[in-house]
């Protein structure tokens, strides 16, 4: 078979995505190559395909074990012989697979980078017919990358003991300084080098301000994605579980996940989530960077993360599959002491004001009214137009500003007059005349400034606190104490003034957006008979529905009716392995 043949025979396609084919012909001319494109571009297409098509193996390198082992069941389910290497076989297993590498019955076989560095696995590939290694999350290899990893480092030994075997190296991000930091420690040759746009036109990007604890701006966001899988990312694992309580009590399928949860139910809540038993899953970001599953309808951030690579890698998780996707970052003035507390604790090295700068980027980006997708572009060394449709902030109407300067003095004045001695509540409390004990036994209770701010709630007067803490007016000490700043100070004498847009003093409800797909004129009443069939199917195999075919082949499907096996190979996603395994089943159900 030739190349066309190959992807449409076990991938299901009929022509290749933008970039993927000039990437596959270089790897067919042993080069090496490396690739920048975003998650959902169809990067592993570029390595898995060529393999097919060559004598030897192919040796992934990844770090993500979940993201290995649902990589090999699908390759598996396209007919594809592949195996991984890690902690999570027995010696069984390993010796198992390594008989089958020496017989030529494996054509992908995954590690994690650590195995690289052990002396009889090196030892064991050097009498293997390599093809080519791959470096996937190639981004870990670079010390000014987001990820960095010690034993990515490490893989420049690749070219010392195989210096005739081609490298490609693939990364959903990198910026320019990144990209040359990875070529140079990998010893490519000449690469070929591809960057592809950074815009996921189906990813709808919005970013707002945290009302307390964000849960009702949550809940008025999730009214939009009823039934549909997603994930929410918190900092800590406590929040994870209150979060996750917090929606079971409202009647959302929700399961909390993080690193202290015992194995047994970590596996369980990843399994049911990748098999649709579980709708969303509320994790620390150590959750989804390995997961392979494409119908991730939307994914949401509840405190702001510590870079825009990770906020765009975890963004990346949701519409792998092409269809429409929405994500909402809800972030608020503590969320950045708290990761600038984090990056005090580092040791004193250039990576720790590296970490710096890139929590301030990650900040601007939140607090920008620019288009958002634009924004991204640009911290990647990128450029594109406005998306126009795909943020909040191109959507959003002209917005209205007001003056809270006057109400910015008021706040400041009242943290100098409780002589910068307490938190952000306390103050608003004095602010508006509170009968809370602390204050009286304070004797605040007789200063000017009490009572004098019953024009806003305490929620707004929180808001207000935020802005100056963005402007720098004023800044967190030890025990969340707020003291003034020089510019904090020139606040109260009046040499600055100070707007907000009106929507932050205001708890706005989402409004309900009209759903948009690539499928906007397919049979409901057909797709849903076929996702039925489709969770059978996968109940009795025991692998994740999304294995068996993606929501956009069961739309297409639903789309197009194919009658027969010839309709049917016309399909999204379905190539003659896909539909010896289940195309008749489902024709049954199409041609009924």
């Amino acid at each position: 078979m030739n190349k066309l043949e190959t992807l449409e025979h076990y991938f299901g396609h009929a022509a290749f995505r933008p970039f993927q084919e000039e990437v596959v012909d270089a790897i067919l001319k042993r080069e090496d190559v490396l690739m920048i494109l975003p998650t959902g571009g169809g990067k592993s297409l570029c390595y898995q395909l060529p393999t097919l098509l060559m004598e030897g193996i192919t040796v992934v390198v990844s770090p993500l074990l979940a993201l290995m082992h649902d990589q090999v069941v699908a390759l598996k389910a396209n007919g594809i012989p592949a195996a991984m290497l890690s902690s999570m076989q027995d010696l069984e297993e390993s010796q198992q697979i390594e008989q089958e590498l020496r017989a030529g019955k494996i054509k992908l076989l995954y590690v994690a980078p650590e195995r690289l560095t052990n002396a009889y696995f090196l030892n064991m590939l050097h009498q293997l017919p390599i093809n080519f290694f791959v470096i996937d999350e190639a981004h870990c290899v670079s010390e000014w990358g987001h990820e960095f990893r010690e034993n990515y480092r490490r893989l420049s030994l690749l070219k010392e003991q195989f210096a005739t075997t081609p490298i490609a190296a693939f990364t959903a991000t990198a910026t320019r300084a990144v990209e040359e930091d990875i070529a140079a420690n990998l010893g490519l040759e000449e690469p070929m080098r591809v960057r592809g746009s950074l815009f996921r036109e189906n990813l709808t990007i919005s970013a707002r301000h945290r009302i307390k604890d964000g849960r009702s701006q949550l809940i008025e966001f999730l009214k939009n994605h009823q039934g549909e899988s997603g994930i929410i990312y918190t900092l800590s694992r406590k929040s994870t579980e209150a979060v996750a309580h917090y929606l079971q009590e409202k009647g959302v399928e929700a399961q909390a996940y993080h690193a202290g949860l015992p194995i047994e139910q970590k596996n369980k809540t990843y399994a049911d989530f990748v098999s649709d038993k579980v709708q969303i899953v509320v994790a620390t970001i150590a959750f989804g960077m390995g997961i392979d599953k494409s119908n991730i309808r939307f994914v949401v951030h509840m405190t702001m993360p510590k870079t825009l690579e990770n906020f765009y890698q975890e963004i990346g998780r949701a519409g792998r599959d092409g269809l429409e996707a929405e994500t909402l970052l809800l972030f608020s003035a503590q969320d950045i002491v708290q990761q600038k507390m984090f990056i005090e604790d580092l040791p004193e090295t250039p990576y720790k004001e590296h970490a710096f700068n890139k929590l301030d980027a990650m900040v601007r980006f939140a607090n920008s009214e620019n288009c958002r997708h634009q924004l991204i572009a640009a911290y990647f060394d990128d450029r594109m137009e406005a998306c126009k449709d795909k943020c909040d902030n191109c959507t959003a109407p002209e917005s209205e500003k007001v003056d809270i300067t006057t109400a910015a003095r008021m706040l400041l004045s009242t943290m100098l007059r409780t002589e910068q001695n307490f938190g952000l509540h306390y103050v608003i409390d004095v602010l508006k005349g509170s009968k809370e004990q602390r204050v009286l036994q304070n004797g605040h209770d007789t200063l000017s400034v009490y009572g004098i701010g019953d024009e806003y709630s305490k929620n707004q007067w929180l808001t207000i606190g935020d802005k100056l803490l963005e402007l720098g007016a004023v800044e967190i000490g030890e025990f969340k104490v707020y003291k003034l700043t020089n510019y904090g100070a020139e606040v109260i004498k009046g040499v600055h003034t100070i707007d907000l847009k009106k929507e932050r003093l205001t708890v706005q409800k989402a409004e309900a957006k009209k759903r948009v797909t690539y499928f906007n004129d397919y049979d409901v009443e057909v797709y849903d008979k076929l996702r039925e069939l489709r969770t059978q199917i996968a109940s009795q195999k025991g692998i994740p529905p999304y294995i068996v075919f993606s929501d956009k082949t069961l739309k297409d499907l639903s789309v197009k009716l194919p009658r027969n096996k010839e309709d049917m190979l016309e399909v999204h996603g379905i190539g003659e392995v896909k539909f010896e395994r289940y195309g008749k089943v489902f024709l049954e159900i199409l041609n009924a």
